[in-house]
């Protein structure tokens, strides 16, 4: 679960980490009085969404005056910003955060995330602040350095003497990055998250250490444990068909082609998304209907599959252990039924109940295509999808 920067700095400033002062806002009254609390004379409007590279876009303004605040606000409060991470429609601001400017003398980038490889988290500095650590990784991966810490005796401060004089942070520093580096470890396993990340992290001309802007993302299957994490969501940043697919407990992530997949399994679900590339389509989706769906879980993920317009194919991809072929045949025919099934659809089933499975589809009475395996299940729908273009 993602949540903006001013709910990431909240949490930051909770655990000691040094962020600094700012408003909310959502209209450019409420941004010009949030320019007057601070009593600056220079102050930044942010926009917040779910998504990097804001300045870029358009979204992040250096004001020095109530009247270039409230036009900043007024700019920014409804556009439809466009970043590298949004995709070209963009994601609407509905709400900006009114911060204190600060006189930087340098960055660097700051972050924690999980290493599978090592079952460890690791805190990744750079001198190369204020860019994208991808940039940073592929064009000089020498510039970062990573320590790996367990979680249960957290961060220690030979650990951040090593991270700091990696990216030769002045040494007269390092008191205060051992406090910070160290409270942005704890709120990282405190809270369960998957990525806490300080870009840039700042050395003002005052020789302070500042969370300039801050990217927090909590690991959905440990939020039971965080109530309060919870309502800091912020629906109107995701898109409608995970949400819908959130309520049925569904692993869902939209992508950008037009054959939607419905697979149980992730690694099936990979594979079956790189067949139908391999033989020239494009999935719509990842969705994994888990191991032990029902009828219902079913049917619901049919539904928003066939909700998304651009889907101009189905490929249904099951294995048949836990989850039996007869479930997710009497769930593919009552959301066909329901939705008033358009679009080609094709269903390989195998496993568990099959025949029993493949004979309800056949005598279901609508227009579904048998894949007698992964390879001919993904040429089928791909050819029925291209040839549906002309």
């Amino acid at each position: 679960m993602k949540i903006h920067e001013y709910q990431a700095k909240t949490l930051l400033a909770r655990f000691g980490v040094p962020v600094s002062e700012g408003h909310l806002a959502t209209t450019p009254e409420e941004a010009v009085e949030a320019f007057r609390k601070l009593k600056v004379p220079m102050a930044v409007v942010k926009a917040q969404i779910h998504a990097g590279g804001r300045g870029k876009g358009g979204g992040v303004k250096l004001v020095k005056s109530e009247d270039e605040c409230r036009a900043a606000a007024t700019a920014i409060l409804g556009m439809k910003l466009v970043t590298h991470q949004t995709g070209p429609d963009g994601q609407l601001v509905r709400r900006v955060w009114v911060e204190k400017g600060s006189d930087i003398l340098k960055e660097y980038y700051l972050g924690i995330a999980l290493d599978r490889e090592q079952r460890k988290p690791v805190v990744m500095m750079s001198s190369e602040g204020g860019v994208d650590i991808e940039e940073v990784a592929a064009h000089h991966p020498e510039k970062i350095v990573k320590v790996a810490f367990s979680p249960a005796k957290g961060l220690s401060a030979a650990d951040v003497q090593k991270l700091t004089r990696g990216v030769k942070m002045a040494p007269g520093l390092e008191p205060q990055a051992t406090r910070m580096l160290q409270a942005l470890a704890k709120m990282y396993v405190d809270l369960d998250c998957s990525i806490a990340e300080v870009n840039p992290l700042i050395v003002t001309k005052q020789n302070q250490l500042l969370a300039l802007d801050a990217k927090v993302v909590f690991d959905g299957n440990a939020l039971f444990r965080h109530k309060d994490l919870v309502e800091l969501r912020d629906l109107d940043e995701e898109d409608p068909k995970e949400i819908e697919a959130s309520k049925y407990d569904l692993s869902y992530i939209a992508l950008d082609g037009n054959i939607g997949c419905m697979v149980n399994g992730a690694g099936l679900a990979m594979a079956t998304m790189d067949v139908i590339q391999l033989y020239g389509g494009s999935p719509a989706n990842f969705l994994d209907v888990g191991g032990g769906a029902t009828a219902e879980k079913v049917t619901a993920a049919f539904r928003i599959l066939l909700g998304d317009a651009q889907v101009k194919g189905v490929l249904v991809n099951i294995f048949g252990g836990i989850m039996k072929c007869d479930v997710i045949a009497t769930g593919v025919i009552a959301a066909a039924r329901q939705v008033d099934l358009r679009v080609p659809l094709v269903v390989r089933l195998e496993g568990t109940n099959v025949e029993l499975g493949r004979k309800m589809l056949a005598e279901s009475g609508l227009p579904i295509v048998s894949g007698t395996d992964l390879d001919d299940a993904a040429k089928k729908i791909c050819a029925a999808v291209a040839a549906a273009k002309k």
